[in-house]
């Protein structure tokens, strides 16, 4: 594992405008992100033609296009990059769904309009919208769920990018997750 002091200086430095400083950074983050994206991609079908290097590179393009942003540590770019992971595959299941109902044509290979089933749209959907409810009735409790369930952050790596206590996030975690639970569930 590269060393965090590295990751957070590249970091720091693209905050002040650092030229080339994503270039430098991939190679630093990229084995962190590939676990991402396959935990992301986990609960997807086997023969899923999205890839794990393929989310990599298409939420790495979304960071990259995020333009200058105030990095503070590794915790907080590996909850952004999850979220961009998560933005990814909301994208890519809407399309799934618009095509579904006869949206907008695109010509594509047989194998990518198989990416994704009805039923896994509608589960990536699902929780997008319960997401995005709780991210409207308590931003934290949502950050905290982007954090530890799509970015794998540890408690004290949440606590530390919310800048709260990790008692706190432990509290908050739960009250989240039977949130969910319960939105999902109806």
């Amino acid at each position: 594992m590269r060393d965090e002091g590295d990751i957070t200086r590249v970091l720091v430095g693209m905050g002040r405008g650092g030229h080339g400083n994503m270039d430098r950074l991939l190679p630093l983050v990229y084995a962190e992100l590939e676990r991402l994206a396959h935990r992301q991609l986990y609960s997807e079908r086997s023969d899923h033609t999205l890839q794990t290097a393929d989310l990599v590179h298409e939420a790495y393009l979304k960071l990259g296009a995020l333009g200058r942003i105030e990095w503070k540590n590794r915790a907080q770019f590996f909850a952004i990059a999850a979220q961009a992971m998560r933005r990814v595959l909301v994208d890519h299941a809407v399309r799934r769904k618009a095509s579904k109902r006869g949206g907008k044509r695109y010509q594509v290979p047989l194998e990518e309009g198989m990416l994704v089933s009805e039923a896994q749209a509608d589960e990536v959907l699902a929780l997008h919208a319960a997401l995005s409810e709780l991210e409207g009735i308590n931003e934290r409790l949502a950050r905290i769920v982007e954090f530890r369930y799509f970015a794998g952050l540890s408690i004290e790596e949440t606590a530390e990018s919310l800048g709260i206590s990790p008692a706190t996030v432990k509290r908050d975690w739960t009250m989240a997750r039977a949130w969910l639970h319960r939105e999902l569930s109806k």
